[in-house]
């Protein structure tokens, strides 16, 4: 629910915007939603008793420094609606749109082993190739029995276990004897 509000945000913001002043509109925005990690300030935000004026300054001396006039009053716009909650949500919404326009994503391997940086390198531009864009891979030792590789904005996951690829190995000797 809150995905779908954000993106109705965003879109009135994308109006007349360029590439770079939506990036900068996104480091606003997930920098002020780190804030939402803040128990502390949760409680300032959430806090029934707390004016919605003072929310509003609050929010607002967060990106005055910015200096985006089109950001100040989105966050106007929110607590007079009472939709400060979402401010995580608009940030989310707009790295990934942006990784949408410029075709550029990032993504995780993980795997059980070491794996050397020049095959993630390789994995990467040949999977760049594949979608037509640009895809920068992360390695992260996890537990996993093989290789898993995982481009979460694109929606793809790509994996090869090791005890899967013997199990089928058996079975197609079974099957030839």
């Amino acid at each position: 629910m809150e995905e779908l509000i954000a993106k109705r945000y965003i879109k009135a913001m994308k109006q007349g915007s360029t590439l770079e002043s939506m990036q900068s509109i996104a480091l606003v925005f997930s920098t002020l939603a780190e804030s939402f990690k803040n128990e502390k300030f949760l409680h300032i935000v959430n806090n029934p008793d707390v004016a919605k004026q003072e929310k509003m300054e609050i929010l607002i001396s967060a990106v005055k420094p910015a200096g985006i006039n089109s950001v100040e009053n989105l966050i106007k716009l929110l607590v007079e609606n009472n939709r400060i909650s979402i401010i995580p949500a608009i940030a989310e919404v707009i790295r990934k749109d942006i990784a949408l326009t410029s075709k550029n994503y990032s993504g995780i391997v993980y795997s059980d082993s070491e794996i050397d940086a020049s095959v993630i390198k390789d994995l990467s531009v040949g999977l760049g190739k594949k979608f037509d864009s640009v895809i920068s891979l992360k390695f992260v030792k996890d537990n996993f029995d093989g290789v898993k590789v995982n481009v979460e904005d694109l929606g793809v996951e790509i994996s090869f276990s090791k005890t899967r690829i013997n199990n089928q190995i058996v079975e197609h000797i079974i099957k030839a004897i």
